[in-house]
């Protein structure tokens, strides 16, 4: 045992055991990520880096950092293994649908078999186990009776203090989103009349989307598929755009934060080694609300 040991302690020290541990590790257990834009704000912020736990829901396919190519480029399954499932609530790693070589991090707000849709921008949700039990796990709730059955309005507002609505942004906004899925800008009705939009040197072209964002029709989500929503709710490229994602589509969850820088390059110690969990609640929700409220002045032209 000990000579097995040993030289599994030499194998380590040396480049190709290192190198092989490190793609281990990243493969399969935790992966660095960046938050690079403002949808789950105010729970995760702009310049968060974070630890994303793969196993979570079972074994992702193993994919070479930054290149995202398969180690198995002979088949196009996303999941080696399946595992566990999002519960609703959930913050999700993943793969969008439509651009499978990027990642998206979002909460999961509806499970397969659920039933939802957005008026006015209030989410409402239908669970699959029904109407009675609808009412038995959502006393304290904002119910409703709608097409016949029990929704359940803003869930989410009423559990997670960092999901929230941007109140100036009109039901009939409209938002540009660049080729890569990116929320630029939002801008009235009348803006979007009075633009032409064109491509420029630093971006791809832009278009416009006309939102489903704040009203939708009933939707039930696939079987083994997830319907995931922005904590930034107005200000979201997500399942309202391109649908819901597969379960093999599912990379993980985020684990804890090991590094965060604001707009001004000033890093945010208090974030730093914290869970997501953690985040949600005081101070630091508190302190990520007020940094959010100070740039949408900025961005508003407030004062």
């Amino acid at each position: 045992m000990k000579h097995f040991l040993f030289k599994a302690y030499k194998f380590s020290n040396s480049w190709t055991g290192t190198l092989v541990i490190v793609l281990f590790v990243i493969f399969f257990v935790a992966q660095a990520f960046r938050i690079p834009t403002g949808s789950m704000k105010d729970s995760l912020l702009i310049g968060d880096h974070l630890f994303g736990k793969k196993f979570s829901y079972g074994i992702p396919m193993p994919h070479i950092p930054f290149l995202e190519i398969s180690l198995m480029p002979w088949s196009d399954s996303l999941k080696l293994m399946d595992g566990s499932t999002p519960k609703r609530g959930d913050i999700v790693i993943f793969r969008p649908p439509h651009n499978i070589k990027t990642h998206f991090v979002k909460r999961c707000v509806a499970l397969p078999g659920d039933e939802l849709f957005v008026r006015n921008k209030d989410l409402y949700i239908h669970p699959k186990e029904g109407d009675e039990w609808t009412k038995e796990h959502y006393k304290g709730y904002t119910l409703a009776q709608a097409y016949g059955k029990t929704w359940v309005v803003n869930p989410y507002l009423h559990d997670h203090k960092g999901v929230h609505h941007d109140n100036k942004m009109a039901i009939d906004s409209y938002t540009i989103v660049d080729n890569n899925g990116q929320i630029k800008k939002s801008i009235s009705l009348e803006e979007a009349k009075k633009i032409q939009l064109k491509s420029d040197e630093r971006m791809a072209p832009t278009r416009l989307l006309i939102p489903p964002v704040f009203n939708t029709d009933v939707i039930q989500v696939e079987e083994d598929h997830y319907f995931m929503m922005g904590d930034n709710r107005d200000h979201s490229n997500d399942s309202r755009f391109w649908g819901s994602v597969p379960y093999e589509n599912l990379e993980g969850t985020p684990w804890f934060i090991y590094f965060s820088i604001d707009k001004n390059w000033r890093i945010r110690w208090d974030r730093m080694g914290k869970t997501p969990e953690d985040l949600e609640q005081s101070p630091y929700i508190d302190r990520a609300i007020k940094e959010r409220e100070e740039q949408d002045k900025e961005y508003y032209g407030l004062t």
